[in-house]
């Protein structure tokens, strides 16, 4: 599973290109999408640039699906996915895909689940084969339950309860959301060790049967291959698998006034304090979104960012500081965060924090940082279609997040367009104390003597 780390300051992916510089242009993607009786959503993208094809399937459940006391079951899906179907054995999947000379992988977030392959242009049926069967017939067993529950909690050992300051953004940021009104986003993607001791081989047959069905699905193909040979094979592989009953919608109800929120957690892994402050924002298809993606990457992407520069290089009141902006379907959250220096209390971090965020409010931003955050935000759209798994994860991203594929193509432009204006307006609607939770993380008293 690709967990988010949260604490790691954003990288910058290019510099402002200096004058005279060739402009990076974005290049078309041209795709073809169609939908098989069954509700299969397929989207092909020819590249011939290269011998080789990646398969990307994307289910449209994600944490956000999970009720409550079961919460943990789409994570918990990311695992059992490579346990085996009616032809393939358990732990064959990683086994054929190496063996072809191919990778693979998996990934889940709040928001959708995604399995993909990449492999040599000739065994695109092998991808195709696989993807098929294990939608058709996962083997669902109490054995392989049990074996990825327990595969689950070691991860959350690992990756989670035994690193500092994990915790405390993965179940703190949890608290922004209200668990009554919007139980989507009021839980974590890991979900809870309690949730899935309490779960039973049918919940988990179950959530199967609801989310894993191909008219819950859509399936990408970019690389070399021929479309008609394409389509006789999904048709082959997907064509019989049954349509599934459609899952019920997500209910997630939200304000962005809902007053100041405080929280103090020990940590038993943390040698300085730290301060973390969300903000709660709109959903990915809002019109802000653009603005609030250069707010953050002004705030802190990077050691030329606003934070860094004035918390780690000047008053060095901080270790490391940084932002972060987690756009979503439902509402998402941006991040302002700084880890103290040695000897810094968390009372002269929060306050050196909290001044930097009023100062772009009040103050606005430079025209120097807005060109800066716009060839930022190109240059990662560019760069970020440069391989087939790159663009079909960016062809998945458009069908799920976007009311139209086309928008791949257009969206670049609306990052460009954004100005200091648009980014101060943000600032002032989302980055006040209304709409904000405060964590301080202490070390734990005795914990690391």
């Amino acid at each position: 599973m690709k967990l988010r780390h949260l604490m790691v300051p954003l990288v910058a992916l290019a510099l402002a290109a200096p004058s005279g510089a060739p402009v990076l242009a974005l290049q078309r993607i041209a795709y073809e999408q169609y939908t098989l009786p069954n509700g299969l959503r397929v989207i092909l993208a020819e590249d011939h640039s290269t011998p080789i094809v990646t398969v990307n399937v994307w289910y449209n459940v994600g944490s956000r699906n999970e009720r409550p006391g079961r919460s943990g079951f789409a994570h918990l899906f990311e695992h059992m996915m490579f346990q085996g179907s009616a032809h393939v054995k358990k732990g064959e999947h990683f086994q054929l895909i190496e063996r072809a000379g191919g990778t693979m992988n998996g990934t889940t977030d709040e928001d959708r689940t995604a399995y993909f392959e990449t492999l040599p242009a000739n065994r695109l049926n092998l991808g195709l084969w696989l993807e098929a069967d294990r939608m058709r017939s996962l083997a669902i067993t109490a054995e392989n339950f049990e074996n990825q529950r327990q595969a689950v909690k070691e991860e959350r050992r690992l990756r989670v309860d035994n690193q500092p300051y994990a915790p405390a953004l993965v179940e703190g940021m949890a608290m922004l959301y209200d668990s009554t009104d919007c139980f989507a986003y009021a839980h974590s993607v890991i979900g809870s060790m309690a949730d899935l001791d309490a779960a039973r081989v049918e919940d988990v047959q179950a959530f199967f049967d609801l989310y894993y069905a191909p008219n819950n699905a859509t399936l990408t193909i970019v690389g070399d291959f021929d479309p008609a040979e394409a389509k006789r094979l999904i048709q082959q592989y997907f064509g019989d698998i049954p349509r599934g009953r459609d899952p019920p919608p997500v209910e997630c109800r939200y304000r962005f006034d809902a007053g100041p929120m405080r929280k103090t957690w020990e940590d038993q892994h943390a040698n300085l304090p730290a301060v973390i402050i969300a903000y709660r924002a709109p959903p990915h298809d809002h019109g802000d979104t653009p603005a609030l993606q250069h707010l953050s990457t002004i705030l802190g992407g990077g050691e030329s960012s606003r934070l860094h520069r004035s918390l780690v290089r000047e008053s060095k009141v901080a270790f490391g500081a940084g932002s972060q902006f987690q756009s979503r379907r439902g509402p998402g959250v941006i991040l302002v965060f700084a880890i103290a220096n040695q000897g810094v209390s968390a009372e002269a971090l929060e306050h050196q924090l909290l001044a930097e965020v009023a100062r772009v409010r009040d103050q606005g931003v430079s025209e120097e940082e807005v060109t800066k955050a716009r060839n930022d935000h190109r240059a990662a759209t560019i760069f970020g279609m440069q391989t087939t798994m790159s663009v079909s994860q960016q062809l998945q991203h458009y069908a799920h997040y976007h009311s139209s594929l086309d928008e791949i193509h257009t969206e670049l432009d609306k990052y460009l367009s954004v100005t200091g204006s648009d980014i101060q307006r943000v600032a002032r609607t989302y980055l006040v104390p209304e709409n904000s939770l405060t964590i301080t993380v202490v070390p734990k008293a005795g914990a690391n003597q």
